[in-house]
């Protein structure tokens, strides 16, 4: 809301009424209007504003906030908004540039509007009109808007006060004399429940004012010293508020009431003449605006998310506000509660304890009240037993918290965003600002219309979820999300409601346009997968016609390779989510043959990053045209085509040794060659003539990785012996050459299976051209052949899992 992070100082301007102070009528406040400088998102501002309106009890009341929220006030009685939330402005023409003024239950403007409203005085926001603010705001880049929200103060208006009281720690100074504070109460916390008038037993309503015309003393004291403080622009804004100020005056006379950032206050109080004010808003440049409420979360409101104004402990300012007495002994009972919920011992002895302790720690370090710093220290000991594991999760679920506010229907909002929210709750998806994870059986309708709802938002850039590989299937119809919704994503939204009024027509808006403007065909075949898994019949064909275009004018193998496996897997989307993909198949196959025809040659003189690169994809393109062959007859079709491709790459000399060891490893994986034939290229690959270099290149296309080249060695003792024979013939001054790549070979084997190979290694090589016989020594779990009595005994289980019955001759044993 304020540019600075405003200190909690209230002033009160002008008049010097004297309290009487005699039993009898209730005492009148001094005259006004009354400055409440605060600091935003207080509880103790947020108090002692209730208890001074409560006790001057003003006609009108000014809040700091954009002047077109006006309207949208009343919604704030609105028993469905529930704080946190947050003003959004954003340009009509530009959703992209936006502002937004959140509130916690904990803020002072939220207390002053929801008491304004409780007993039916106008309250109008003064700050300057968000259609400038927004127009003097730089252009939306993101990254330099999110470094400009960042930006410090020149001057810290609590970092300089707690200096002069003699304190290094300003926000323990402030939680000290402000937070800890009730109104009336005896600085300890427990504070005496205040009267109806809002005074407190034995008080006057001078006496809840006072505070404020101290801190303000202090605050003009900082504005005289340090002029704007490095804030320029608040120049613009405070005179917009005089003159609001001003205006209020002539309508309800002097009984008007300010809620504003402290910073403002001397500015407010001081004397300028209405010409000199609108001389500085005149020529302000402008923009059409539109604004609404929306849902904010404590983790916003926390300075480390970025906010200008933001607070460390967003859920312990909350429970400050929110406890009615002993908010210590409530704390940790809140903490506790946690703990137990994650499985940890904790009792109420350890409650007693904790308090007891931070208590003690208050009082040693002079404290009136033991604050975030004391109750930390306490449940770390004795709750956490020294470990600051379960401590964390109590600052990110307690000390920050995870609250997400709501907001009504009848908010003002796009219609985009509408059908989302329809969306929502007729899915059963509601919006959490803390991440989970969603598991989706695409077999079930609403799983699969939760599916489509997802990615038709990543498709708009809301990135309300991200797929994530999914822990118990690896099947088509399983999809994992980790969602979170964060307060952002209703400006994305705002900004997606140019392509359409609901998301299936804005995500098809889109998608026909990214198809139109598309400039690689891997960017058109990710589009087709992104319209496959969002559902979008309407633009698929548009997509398909790019698709083609694209495919038929480029020649290069490597962007076809880049290709292929997208629309493979746009194939398998399309069986499990009912797609005519017909078109799609046949794009595939087309360049699946082109792919098969310019391979080979590509795969020649490559350094080693080309090589590594090229690698993948021809890993990447067996697995997409085993997909696109499925169910083709032995012998006959693409996939034969493409063994022809492998087997090419694994004899020619001239291609690249790790595209050579892939080549022949998928072979052999195919069954597609034989054991010995695999052994005698390997030979040749690791026989004394070949560079180390290039031989170690060879081992790691052959067994490198995780899929299951370790196991290959271990069950093949053949290969084991070459690779072991090789590797101690390679020349002592070659050997660090070839060190990483062997390292970054066998570093991806499980601990297991580096292990059984070294015992292997260790028991020493078996002859080449031989297999070890029965007697001699095996591994452990590693015999020469296969066991059929062991075989046996596990049969009887596989069919159990498999559904299938036992064979006949099984059933007379």
């Amino acid at each position: 809301m304020s540019g600075t992070p405003a200190a909690a100082v209230t002033p009160v301007h002008a008049g010097t009424g004297a309290a009487t102070g005699q039993p009898g009528p209730r005492p009148r406040p001094a005259a006004g209007p009354w400055l409440l400088g605060v600091r935003h998102h207080g509880p103790g501002s947020a108090r002692a504003v209730l208890a001074a309106l409560r006790a001057t009890r003003p006609a009108a009341v000014l809040v700091e906030g954009p002047p077109e929220g006006d309207a949208l006030v009343p919604l704030a009685a609105d028993p469905a908004m529930r704080p946190p939330v947050a003003l959004l402005a954003h340009a009509v023409d530009d959703p992209g540039r936006a502002s937004f003024w959140p509130m916690a239950a904990f803020s002072p403007e939220w207390v002053a509007i929801r008491w304004a409203l409780d007993h039916d005085v106008p309250v109008r926001f003064i700050d300057l009109p968000a259609a400038h603010s927004l127009a003097l705001k730089e252009p939306p880049h993101r990254p330099e808007r999110e470094e400009e929200e960042q930006v410090t103060p020149v001057v810290d208006p609590i970092r300089v006060l707690a200096g002069a009281a003699g304190h290094d720690d300003p926000e323990r100074w402030w939680e000290d004399i402000v937070e800890h504070r009730s109104p009336g109460g005896d600085g300890t916390g427990h504070g005496r429940a205040a009267g109806a008038d809002g005074t407190s037993p034995g008080g006057t309503p001078d006496d809840v004012l006072a505070p404020f015309a101290a801190l303000a003393e202090a605050m003009g004291a900082l504005r005289e010293a340090y002029g704007d403080g490095g804030q320029p622009r608040d120049a613009v804004r405070e005179a917009y508020m005089r003159i609001q100020l001003r205006t209020a005056r002539k309508e309800f006379g002097d009984a008007v009431a300010v809620v504003c950032g402290a910073w403002h206050v001397p500015a407010l109080a001081g004397r300028t003449t209405l010409a000199a004010d609108r001389a500085l808003l005149k020529g302000l440049p402008k923009v059409r605006t539109d604004l609404t409420w929306v849902p904010w979360t404590h983790r916003r409101l926390a300075r480390q998310s970025g906010y200008g104004a933001g607070i460390d402990s967003p859920g312990w300012y909350g429970h400050l506000f929110e406890a009615a007495d002993r908010p210590i002994e409530r704390w940790m009972t809140k903490v506790a509660g946690l703990l137990r919920g994650e499985d940890r011992l904790v009792s109420t002895a350890h409650v007693i304890e904790s308090v007891r302790l931070a208590e003690t720690l208050a009082a040693l370090r002079g404290r009136p009240l033991a604050g975030l710093g004391e109750t930390t220290d306490a449940v770390r000991a004795v709750m956490c037993e020294g470990s600051d594991v379960p401590l964390a999760l109590v600052q990110d679920r307690l000390i920050v918290g995870e609250r997400l506010g709501e907001v009504p229907e009848t908010a003002p909002a796009v219609p985009l965003q509408r059908d989302l929210t329809r969306s929502q709750r007729a899915l059963r998806i509601k919006p959490e600002a803390s991440e989970r994870e969603l598991d989706l059986d695409l077999r079930k309708e609403t799983d699969a219309a939760r599916s489509r709802l997802l990615h038709r938002l990543r498709l708009l850039d809301v990135g309300w979820g991200d797929p994530v590989a999914g822990r118990g299937s690896t099947g088509t119809f399983r999809e994992s999300w980790r969602l979170r919704w964060e307060p952002e994503l209703h400006v994305r939204v705002a900004e997606a409601g140019m392509w359409g009024t609901t998301v299936l027509t804005a995500a098809t808006a889109k998608a026909e346009s990214q198809a139109a403007a598309a400039t690689s065909l891997a960017d058109v075949t990710a589009l087709a997968e992104h319209c496959l898994l969002a559902g979008l019949p309407e633009a698929l064909p548009v997509v398909m016609k790019a698709l083609a275009d694209r495919a038929a004018l480029d020649a290069d193998v490597v962007h076809l390779a880049d290709a292929l496996p997208a629309l493979a897997r746009s194939l398998r989307y399309g069986d499990v989510r009912s797609t005519d993909t017909a078109a799609l198949a046949e794009v595939a196959a087309g360049l699946a043959e082109r792919i098969c025809v310019g391979l080979p040659p590509v795969c020649t003189g490559l350094d080693q990053d080309g090589a590594a690169a090229l690698r993948a994809q021809v890993e990447a393109v067996h697995g997409a045209i085993c997909l696109l062959d499925t169910g083709a007859e032995p012998g006959t079709g693409l996939r034969e085509r493409w063994y022809a491709v492998l087997h090419a790459l694994a004899v020619r000399d001239a291609v690249a040794g790790i595209i050579r060891g892939r080549a022949t490893r998928l072979l052999l994986d195919e069954g597609r060659l034989v054991e010995d034939e695999a052994a005698r290229l390997m030979g040749l690959a690791l026989s004394p003539g070949t560079p180390p270099a290039d031989a170690a290149a060879w081992i790691e296309g052959f067994v490198g990785g995780a899929s299951g080249g370790g196991m290959l060695l271990i069950h093949d003792e053949r290969l084991l012996g070459l690779v072991d024979t090789w590797l101690t013939g390679v020349p002592a001054d070659l050997f660090t050459d070839v060190l990483p790549l062997l390292r970054r070979t066998f570093s991806a084997y499980e601990p297991g299976v580096r292990r059984t190979l070294g015992e292997l290694v260790g028991r020493g090589p078996v002859p080449e051209g031989a297999r070890r016989d029965a007697a001699a020594p095996a591994t452990r779990g590693f015999g020469p052949g296969l066991d059929p009595a062991r075989a046996d005994a596990v049969e009887p289980v596989v069919r159990l899992l498999l559904a299938r019955p036992p064979e006949p001759e099984e059933k007379a044993v």
